[in-house]
């Protein structure tokens, strides 16, 4: 009785030798790239609809016009939300494509601490947390 809660908390005996809770950290990070692909299509509709709504405070060297970081977040936003989707395959192509988006959503978000910071600190702490999750536990499902 014991060998078998062991076998199915190590998924073991179904073929597949990763632990449950390796999977359910992919899960958790395909819903967290989810989650920061809607806010992120909400910064870009707010940046595209109403142009007063993020404030510049002084001349940074990588400024752009509000409404051209609305359109990135808005494309960023998408394509994060759809690779979350893609997430949940477990296919090894998804898992590199959420890690990379996760990177550039990161970058794009450090480049628009100067429009809105705290915003902008809170999703590159999600897409760190999802980088760690699909790096150290997503390989594990495929393994």
């Amino acid at each position: 009785m014991a060998e078998q809660g062991a076998q199915q908390e190590t998924g073991a005996g179904r073929g597949n030798s990763s632990p449950r809770w390796a999977s359910g950290f992919t899960a958790f990070a395909g819903i967290v790239m989810i989650i920061v692909g809607m806010f992120q299509l909400a910064a870009g509709l707010a940046a595209i609809v109403e142009k007063t709504f993020f404030v510049v405070t002084a001349d940074y060297l990588y400024a752009f016009d509000v409404t051209g970081w609305g359109w990135i977040h808005l494309v960023v936003g998408l394509v994060v939300l759809l690779a979350g989707f893609a997430v949940f395959s477990g296919r090894l192509w998804a898992l590199a494509l959420g890690i990379v988006l996760a990177g550039l959503s990161a970058i794009a978000n450090f480049l628009f601490l100067p429009y809105y910071p705290l915003w902008s600190m809170l999703i590159i702490a999600l897409d760190v947390i999802v980088i760690w999750a699909l790096a150290v536990h997503g390989w594990k499902i495929n393994a």
